[in-house]
């Protein structure tokens, strides 16, 4: 059961990460923001995972890879959690 939550968890983060990166962009492409609300709400959750990387990160002129970055340590923690906790 536990084992579950922590999978969920991380997809959830991950989902969360991939929809604001979509929507940053959208935004850019279609020059006029998303809808403000859902922004807010995704900044909540991922801000708290991504600001950490972004410091250690450097930028490439204007991308920003700490997403990719953060994505793959959720993968990693996730998949080194749910094996601990299996054994």
């Amino acid at each position: 059961m536990l084992i579950n939550f922590v999978r969920i968890f991380i997809d959830v983060i991950t989902y969360a990460i991939i929809l604001r990166a979509i929507l940053s962009w959208v935004g850019i492409v279609m020059g006029r923001p998303p809808n403000q609300t859902v922004v807010s709400l995704l900044d909540q959750i991922t801000e708290p995972i991504l600001a950490p990387i972004r410091r250690i990160l450097p930028q490439v002129g204007m991308m920003d890879f700490s997403p990719i970055v953060a994505i793959l340590a959720l993968q990693f923690i996730g998949g080194w959690v749910t094996t601990a906790l299996s054994a």
